[in-house]
């Protein structure tokens, strides 16, 4: 017995390093286990962060077609939504036609106030586009999500085309093409994304057409 102790002591003591080494490099491997990367921003989410700015009423200027909220505190019977004629226009209960077009939120809310003042005890107002109609452009060619979109906030070329989801496998992005009325204008992303002639890539107005081959 005592004999047979002695060996199985013997043969741990020559077990134990390997079983330690083996121990270090597994706690080794688990401590260099990267982590999971982060998930990639979806096409989605880019253009949530694109185009999901608030319309500011003190900088957009109203168009045809623009639908407007109008907000009369403590007067239900003044508030409502109203749409913008082709004209420009809009009717509104007591005033009548009133002029929106080519004019912010904030001052129309302050004609409306003035006007009411003659019906309303010191009338609070607020006006708030709720669906812009008026202010569009249009991305053609080979890009991810070609379509007509909505300018409500200052936008560039660049921006444009990561809203349209990027180029297709075979887009010419060094020959874009944006058409405004009779003029045109050129946009080589290439040299763009270099660095070079930055100035090409202008904001949009309202009617552009890019068009990428």
């Amino acid at each position: 017995m005592h004999r047979r102790a002695l060996v199985t002591f013997a043969v741990s003591l020559c077990l134990f390093p390997a079983l330690s080494l083996s121990f270090a490099q597994s706690t080794q491997e688990k401590k260099e286990t990267p982590a999971p990367p982060a998930p990639a921003r979806t096409d989605d989410e880019e253009l949530k962060k694109t185009v999901g700015a608030p319309i500011d009423p003190k900088t957009y200027v109203i168009g045809p077609e623009d639908v407007l909220m109008i907000r009369v505190w403590r007067e239900p019977d003044l508030t409502g939504m109203v749409g913008v004629r082709p004209d420009g226009m809009i009717s509104l209960a007591l005033l009548g036609d009133l002029q929106a077009g080519g004019i912010t939120p904030e001052k129309l809310a302050g004609r409306i106030k003035e006007g009411y003042t003659k019906y309303v005890t010191e009338p609070e107002v607020m006006v708030q586009v709720t669906q812009v109609n008026s202010k569009k452009y249009f991305v053609m060619g080979e890009v991810g999500r070609p379509g007509q979109y909505l300018l409500v906030v200052p936008t560039t070329v660049s921006q444009a085309l990561t809203i349209a989801g990027g180029f297709r496998e075979y887009a010419d992005s060094k020959n874009i093409l944006i058409l405004r009325g009779p003029k045109r204008y050129k946009f080589n992303y290439r040299d763009w994304v270099q660095g070079k002639n930055l100035g090409q890539n202008i904001l949009l107005e309202s009617g552009d057409q890019i068009i990428i081959p």
